[in-house]
């Protein structure tokens, strides 16, 4: 049965995916949690989408939904090894404060070694080493951070392991095309090209276009616009709190006690059992309002001009800090409140304040919902930020370059004594699948067991390494694009584009797909953007009698470089909080990339692979 034309199993899809686009677009439920209801009504809907349970959850099984998994696994195993926290620390020493030889270093590093180990690790390295020099060199981070992003997002098309839609396309290749899947290196060439092009626009255009949302600072609680909202409070004898414990005062919303200083030593509200004694001070954070109310209920004297700054909180001997910690966005923390998340209670983490897009959120903390991207402001210990750090709910991004540790003590990152070993497993990996010995997806599990046995990662390092929202997303979507094959909605999509030929070369039927689909990588991730397009273009590419490989590569490409929006790739939004950036910045500043790069897919591989069989 049609309607319109149109078979009604295709209108049944079609009705699924727009669904699915607009809860990826408004994250109303996280996307992985999308994908699983996608696998689900599929199924349900056989009789329409022509998609069995048994390939409804085929995605699971998938070559490349294992061989991303394996890739995760190895990422984490060289990121073990220190390489990468080595060639930062050599990066900041040679760029010595210089912001051109930083984005130089940047994106000339960055690039490449995104292009065979996950970028996510990557730009967890870079954002503190750009944060510090560009501290200590007073520029704005916001200038380096969106290149790094950018440099990340082009390295990913150099190889086949380069991004995870690559991998994809390449299974898809094997599927729909009569030809193997794409080797290694195949499209090196033209990933070059893309990746040299950008790097010319980030240091030209996109440099001038860069804004400087985040402005030098010369300490956190400067950075955090704190300075009117820190107080020193002494404890008259005739207080009320005398005799008690921070843990015991009852703090009204929106005041929070952070410490305790008596006769030069200092205490942190949230791990000291002292008592409060006549003449000891407190420092609060709160509104002047609510802290003045604070202090007159409980017989408190304000010190006026007493300046609360970093030096403050800085107790060295007691491992107290304060440290900025980046919610990425895999985070558990990710929809929970600051009081939900516990930091305070089981971490002894103190939240003080939240940067969100170039806004500072000083009040009601504990209310304060986290979203991916944001960056807080804490007052924590050494023990409790490494704790934090190694379960990858959050990045801290002011770690001191090894630069400056250089500078006083000769220190440099440490590297794993199993760091031959790890490289000498991605050298494998690498060079079974280029040399198209074994499939890539054996090659990268080879690879996995090898630094697994070698002691390069232990299991539950492997399995925290991956990250499997990311692997659920691409499971649940890739049966949508058997479903549109299936009934037939890719045919009647690509009938639709087909008629673009009557006002364009075949040039330009090309370059439409590749823009249409960065544009939908922008708002849908790339790995849903690729699955539903590729189906679409093999099929218009049949009926326009192209080439077939040509018109799948252009959607890879373009799907691959999504450079317009902050949730169009992972590492936008790493860097969105610690660069103050909106939303509008990443339109400004990559739109321009986006089309440019466009033109450049379309006219490479018209030029490498020709537009006709």
């Amino acid at each position: 049965m049609t309607v319109m034309g149109v078979p009604e199993g295709a209108l049944i899809v079609y009705v699924i995916v727009l669904i699915a686009l607009v809860l990826f677009v408004s994250e109303v439920i996280p996307n992985d949690i999308t994908a699983i209801g996608v696998i689900v009504a599929l199924a349900a809907l056989e009789p329409w989408t022509e998609v069995a349970p048994v390939d409804a959850i085929s995605g699971f099984a998938n070559p490349a939904t294992i061989t991303i998994v394996a890739m995760y696994m190895l990422s984490g195993g060289i990121q073990n090894t220190g390489l990468v926290n080595r060639l930062g620390a050599t990066l900041a020493r040679v760029t010595a404060g210089d912001h051109r030889k930083v984005l130089f270093a940047t994106v000339g590093t960055a690039g490449p070694i995104a292009g065979f180990i996950n970028n996510t690790p990557v730009v967890t390295v870079f954002i503190p080493m750009i944060d510090d020099l560009a501290r200590r060199s007073q520029i704005s981070a916001s200038k380096l951070l969106l290149p790094l992003s950018y440099a990340a997002i082009l390295g990913g098309t150099l190889t086949l392991i380069g991004s995870s839609t690559n991998i994809i396309a390449s299974n898809l290749t094997d599927e729909l095309l009569d030809r193997g899947p794409i080797g290694f290196f195949e499209f090196t060439h033209l990933g070059i090209i893309i990746f040299l092009v950008g790097v010319v626009y980030l240091f030209t255009i996109g440099w001038r276009l860069t804004p400087e949302r985040v402005a030098p600072a010369r300490n956190l609680t400067e950075e955090f616009a704190l300075e009117d909202y820190l107080f020193q409070v002494a404890v008259r004898e005739r207080s009320p709190l005398v005799g008690k414990r921070l843990s015991d005062i009852e703090e009204p919303a929106g005041v929070d006690i952070l410490q305790l200083e008596r006769g030069g030593e200092v205490f942190n509200a949230a791990t000291t059992d002292q008592k409060l004694l006549a003449n000891d001070r407190l420092v609060l954070l709160g509104r002047f309002s609510e802290v003045d109310q604070f202090a007159r209920d409980n017989a408190l004297l304000r010190l006026y001009g007493r300046t609360v700054d970093d030096t403050a909180f800085e107790t060295p001997l007691q491992g107290d800090t304060l440290a900025k910690l980046l919610i990425p966005p895999e985070s558990a923390y990710v929809g929970q409140t600051v009081d939900d998340s516990r930091l305070e209670r089981r971490y002894a983490t103190t939240v003080m304040a939240v940067s969100r897009h170039g806004e500072q959120l000083l009040e009601h903390i504990d209310e304060t919902r986290l979203e991916a991207g944001d960056v807080l402001l804490v007052r924590s210990t050494d023990e409790a930020l490494a704790f934090l750090a190694e379960r990858d709910d959050v990045i801290r991004t002011d770690t001191p370059s090894y630069e400056t540790l250089a500078d006083h003590a000769g220190i440099k990152p440490p590297l794993s004594p199993k760091t031959l070993t790890a490289i000498s497993a991605m050298a494998v990996v690498v060079g079974l699948a280029a040399f198209d010995i074994v499939p890539i997806v054996i090659s990268a599990l080879l690879g996995v067991f090898i630094m697994v046995v070698s002691g390069c990662l232990t299991p539950s390092e492997a399995y925290d390494s991956v990250s499997w929202n990311i692997i659920f997303l691409i499971a649940g979507v890739i049966p949508l694009g058997l479903a549109l094959e299936a009934s037939g909605g890719a045919g009647v999509i690509a009938d639709i584009l087909v008629q673009s030929e009557a006002v364009l070369p075949l040039i330009g039927v090309l370059l439409l797909f590749v823009i249409v689909t960065g544009l939908l990588a922008n708002v849908i991730t790339p790995v849903a953007t690729i699955v539903l397009m590729i189906p679409i273009a093999v099929d218009a590419a049949t009926q326009l009698g192209a080439n077939e490989f040509s018109f799948l590569l252009g959607v890879m490409f373009a799907s691959a470089t999504s450079f317009m929006t902050p949730v169009g790739y992972q590492t936008n939004i790493m860097v969105y909080g610690p660069g103050g950036y909106r939303f509008i910045d990443f339109v400004r500043v990559g739109a321009p990339l986006q089309f440019i790069l466009a033109v450049v897919i379309t006219l490479g591989i018209a030029f490498f692979w020709g537009l006709t069989p």
